[in-house]
């Protein structure tokens, strides 16, 4: 799946399986009150077992695809799937 945001081209790619775990979620409030803009407002993806860029802000739409691409940051080098327990920073890793 590709995460899409407000900003011009900023998308991250995300494998379904993350999205779908018990502890991801799509916040709209925190607290009981809107998420703020500074906080990624007014949608945010949470996907705290990977590196915080899959965690989306700004979000505006999400795209299901059949095949992985990369997004803005993934296009740049950084991983595809962004795991901090294998260590998975960039590309290479």
């Amino acid at each position: 799946m590709i995460l899409h945001a407000a900003d011009e081209g900023w998308t991250t790619n995300l494998p379904l399986s993350m999205f779908l775990m018990e502890d991801s979620l799509l916040a709209l409030r925190h607290d009981s009150e809107p998420i703020s803009v500074e906080h990624g407002g007014p949608v945010r993806a949470l996907v705290p077992q990977l590196y915080a860029w899959k965690s989306a802000k700004w979000l505006t739409r999400i795209e299901f695809v059949a095949d992985d691409r990369p997004g803005y940051w993934e296009q740049g080098g950084y991983h595809l799937v962004g795991d901090p327990w294998r260590e998975q920073r960039f590309r290479w890793d």
